[in-house]
């Protein structure tokens, strides 16, 4: 089964309050077994546009991916990161060659 991955393209307009989103999403991302593979770091377009942040997180499959962002934990978070930020945030299933 493939994995699942959330990919985030985020623009944060208060730094210091998203923080109180970071620390809120961990009890969802703990639940629900999530793995960062990119957290923000440095990028370089090459194509296109791009938002100035990227995340992706890695889930079991598209189904817990799904889950996480559906849960009350994560919704929960979500409150405290709407206000203070914006971009695209897409669940993809994985590639299972």
């Amino acid at each position: 089964m493939p994995k699942g991955y959330w990919v985030g393209q985020i623009v944060v307009h208060d730094l210091q309050q998203y923080q109180n989103y970071r620390a809120a999403n961990a009890e969802a991302f703990e639940k629900y077994g999530a793995k960062f593979l990119i957290r923000g770091g440095e990028q370089t377009i090459v194509e296109g546009q791009a938002n100035p942040r990227t995340v992706v997180i890695e889930f079991k499959d598209v189904e817990t991916a799904r889950a996480c962002y559906e849960s009350p934990e994560y919704q929960a978070a979500k409150a405290l990161r709407d206000p203070v930020s914006e971009g695209n945030l897409v669940i993809v299933e994985g590639y299972d060659a």
